[in-house]
């Protein structure tokens, strides 16, 4: 029902920079947050830090009270892995069909294939996937060859849908997308019926992404320089977007 970042530090080993600094923050369930800064600012390394990648040299993220980083319950942090889901920037595919790549790491036979068409729905790729020769069936080549960018992250995020995780992570996973259909895939994913215990966090560059997030959080050099409201960002950047 509710993550905690409390007074979160991170340093590299052999390192005395800190990268995260005193970063204290709530995200109730269901709840879109938006994550924007320049670059070296530290938004990767937060999310990596609660997805429990990255171990913090100071504080805890609790997941209902329970502390993600407890050296003596470290199934809490194997159990917190397996609620996420990653959309990348740069979307791995291997040289399969579309289907199989949207049920990624799931064996033939289990795949439900209505579950992978609603998917990619909600992801805004059903209509290039009916057009292509053999539908989902389709093999995407080597790494995606056969596919654009933006087809590729809509792939990726069909596939973090499948998954139905807790929590959805999206690290500049529309990047490749024009305005247009990334306005159409922000949309589809935050208003999807099904989707209303979905947790996200967004990582862009581009501050139109972020529009339909609840709260906006800027970093600068590790720390949490502001957190706006949904009201309060759209007053603030209306003139970039």
């Amino acid at each position: 029902n509710e993550i905690k970042i409390k007074n979160l530090n991170f340093s590299y080993k052999n390192n005395n920079e800190i990268i995260s600094k005193n970063i204290n923050l709530t995200i109730k369930k269901g709840e879109n947050i938006g994550i924007f800064g320049r670059t070296g600012s530290g938004k990767t390394t937060l999310i990596n830090i609660i997805m429990g990648i990255l171990r913090p040299i100071k504080g805890n993220i609790t997941i209902d009270e329970r502390e993600l980083f407890n050296e003596e319950k470290i199934t809490i942090l194997k159990k917190w892995k397996n609620n996420i889901a990653l959309v990348p920037q740069d979307v791995f595919l291997y040289d399969s069909s579309i289907l199989e790549n949207i049920a990624f790491c799931v064996p033939r036979e289990k795949i439900n294939i209505k579950k992978v068409m609603r998917a990619a729905k909600i992801a805004c790729a059903s209509e290039f996937i009916e057009k292509t020769d053999k539908g989902y069936e389709s093999i995407v080549g080597d790494k995606g060859i056969k596919l654009s960018g933006g087809q590729k992250q809509r792939i990726g995020l069909a596939r973090a849908i499948y998954t139905n995780s807790e929590l959805l992570i999206l690290d500049e996973s529309t990047s490749a997308l024009d305005f247009k259909t990334e306005k159409s895939v922000i949309e589809s994913i935050f208003n999807s019926k099904n989707n209303s215990n979905l947790t996200t966090i967004t990582i862009a560059h581009r501050l139109s992404t972020l529009r339909y997030c609840d709260k906006v959080i800027e970093l600068n050099d590790g720390e949490i320089k502001s957190l706006y409201s949904n009201k309060e960002y759209l007053k603030k950047f209306k003139d970039l977007f």
